[in-house]
């Protein structure tokens, strides 16, 4: 779709993008869901901290070759049907985790949760940003973002009404989450496939141009004749490139992907979310009120995620990373100073600047800008590159951080970090191009991949 064609409120393009998005809900759901049974489950099974270790970090690790693998079925089945296994992966990990007899079943059945997480961090914002116009592609592929804390808030609602139903409480706490990846999975049938895998993958014009027709119903034939020529003009030149994905041509994207990514883990945002009790008790904090700070990190994150995405089409993925790297920067620097000079009095509030940062800049742009950026015929390798940077990062931090706080004082772990949003913010003041109301093909020719 071209910039300069206007484009006017589909509700069913709505529907499908928060349909997709629920992928995020359920990443969300997954990731924290576990919080409320751990403890259970190592004491009822008698788990050394090995492997308890283990059993915990089962899907993170499912999730790093989801994210590795999740370019593959994307490209060869189709968005659609990559969407659809994304949910039964969901539902088998749910279910098999609440009743799991011992913990190498659970283990299996959380990294099958992990695939899952994984390979919808590849197809669910690719999908939203092939099916959205020019002008709304940053809200709705947004929605991602949204519904993955979206998704955190209910889990740890779901695990505190669940909490005091008996012996068996950790099994519904796990289980439950089969009835949103049902319902996900079902609605997942009602989506049309992207038109440009359509056009450029499966080679069927009619059925592309149809969905094109679905997206704007109320613009001319010729439009969506120009836009699909357009969509095959763009795949034509790419694919008489003979450039692979690993190419010079490709260079500006991959290391785009690559440095979003990075930077979005170096901020310590998962030590943060992860460890925010250990972090608030660290100030002086009784556990008591170390948790309630947490559930305020979740409420913080779920507003300033929202104002991101209203903002992300209106001041552009750009700005919203300079203004986010402001943010971490101050807030950071901050925190650094409080521990050091032991005013621990600022910190959850230093703390809570940190999350709505993040969650008006990365948190809101990375998935969106990850999916513009490359061609068609390498969207989704692309995607899968931006991923698993995203998650092997993630992994080695929360890995780390324990032992960060505990070989350094927390101040220069906090400097640490605020040096690495430095860096950021002369990143993306340098490098980042602005592709807010840019049509895909145009970004590409922004970034010199097309002439």
């Amino acid at each position: 779709m071209t910039p300069t064609q206007p484009t006017t409120a589909n509700p069913r393009l709505f529907l499908w993008a928060i349909t997709s998005a629920l992928a995020g809900f359920l990443f969300g759901f997954d990731t924290v869901v576990i919080s409320g049974a751990e403890k259970t489950i190592q004491s009822l099974w008698k788990l050394s901290d090995a492997m308890h270790g283990v059993a915990m970090a089962s899907a993170l690790y499912g999730t790093v070759l989801g994210s590795l693998i999740g370019g593959w079925p994307t490209d060869s089945w189709g968005r659609k049907k990559t969407l659809i296994w994304v949910g039964v992966l969901y539902f088998v990990s749910a279910v098999w985790s609440g009743i799991a007899p011992e913990v190498w079943s659970l283990i299996i059945a959380r990294f099958i949760g992990g695939l899952g997480v994984g390979i919808s961090t590849v197809a669910a914002p690719l999908y939203i940003t092939e099916i959205s116009p020019p002008d709304r592609r940053g809200r709705l592929a947004g929605m991602f973002q949204f519904n993955i804390v979206f998704g955190i808030l209910v889990a740890f609602l779901s695990n505190y009404l669940l909490g005091g139903i008996g012996e068996h409480a950790w099994r519904w706490m796990l289980g439950v989450e089969a009835v949103p990846a049902l319902f996900y999975t079902l609605m997942c049938f009602t989506l049309p496939e992207s038109p440009r895998w359509l056009l450029t993958r499966k080679a069927d014009r009619e059925a592309g141009l149809a969905v094109l027709r679905q997206i704007q119903p109320q613009a001319p034939s010729a439009i969506i004749e120009a836009n699909a020529a357009e969509i095959l003009s763009a795949a034509k030149h790419d694919a008489a490139s003979s450039h692979g994905f690993w190419s010079t041509k490709h260079r500006v994207p991959i290391l785009l992907a690559f440095l979003i990514a990075f930077f979005n883990q170096l901020s310590g945002i998962n030590a943060v979310l992860y460890f925010a009790p250990r972090i608030f008790e660290m100030t002086g904090l009784g556990a008591q009120a170390a948790l309630l700070q947490s559930i305020g990190i979740g409420i913080t994150n779920l507003v300033f995620t929202f104002a991101g995405l209203w903002l992300i089409d209106r001041l552009g993925r750009r700005t919203l990373l300079v203004i986010g790297s402001f943010g971490y920067i101050a807030s950071l620097g901050l925190c650094a100073w409080a521990f050091f000079t032991e005013h621990f009095s600022i910190v959850p509030a230093c703390i809570f600047a940190f999350i709505a940062a993040h969650a008006i800049g990365q948190g809101a742009v990375i998935w969106v800008f990850i999916s513009e950026i490359f061609p068609d015929r390498h969207r989704a390798t692309g995607q899968a590159l931006g991923s698993a940077t995203h998650w092997v990062f993630a992994a080695l931090l929360t890995t780390f951080f324990p032992a960060m706080v505990s070989a350094f004082p927390p101040g220069w772990v906090f400097l640490f970090f605020t040096f690495m949003m430095v860096l950021q913010l002369v990143w993306v003041k340098t490098m980042v191009p602005e592709t807010k109301g840019v049509s895909l093909e145009d970004i590409q020719k922004q970034l010199g991949i097309h002439s």
